[in-house]
């Protein structure tokens, strides 16, 4: 049971340090729906992501995935670990050195590059790190430096009563 105030799930400020690694423990395998599916969602209009045939043509021979799901992505597989008990404040120095493609699989892992109190929010520390992407050959196809704001330990929110469920008429 926890406390208000306290999280039963994630990192506070207190369990980071500078040059902690942390791999992430989920993968995720990128299908064409996906990429077609966000590409199409978000309005980006650059065929590579969505024409088969046109991307034949390309120096690639085939779709690239979307660098903007990509970024999603790998953000997503870090939150667990990294942001869970954060409020994300940016992305800096984003770079893609490798392609991903349709069918590949994708894991994380984060370097702790610096933390420190916040000046303005006692409750709460600034935390940045180093987030690489890489594909199932180990190929890193993502990396970016993130920074948030993170809960101390004991000031997490946390809902102190949920709604009951009611049943069906």
């Amino acid at each position: 049971m926890t406390t208000p105030g306290s999280s039963s799930s994630g990192r506070c400020f207190e369990d980071f340090e500078p040059g902690q690694v942390i791999e992430h423990p989920l993968g995720r395998t990128v299908t064409q729906n996906d990429n077609i599916w966000f590409t199409l969602l978000t309005n980006n209009t650059n065929p590579i992501h969505f024409d088969a045939h046109y991307a034949a043509h390309t120096e690639f021979g085939r779709p690239l995935v979307n660098s903007a799901f990509t970024i999603a992505l790998v953000t997503g597989l870090s939150v667990s670990d990294m942001s869970q008990n954060a409020v994300n404040l940016g992305w800096d120095e984003v770079r893609l050195p490798h392609p991903l493609f349709e069918g590949d699989t994708v894991y994380a892992r984060s370097e702790v590059l610096s933390l420190r109190e916040s000046r303005s929010r006692p409750h709460q520390g600034v935390l940045t790190f180093k987030t690489s992407g890489y594909n199932q050959h180990g190929t890193v196809v993502l990396e970016f430096k993130r920074t948030v704001l993170v809960y101390r330990r004991g000031q997490v929110p946390s809902v102190t009563s949920r709604p009951s469920m009611k049943e069906a008429p």
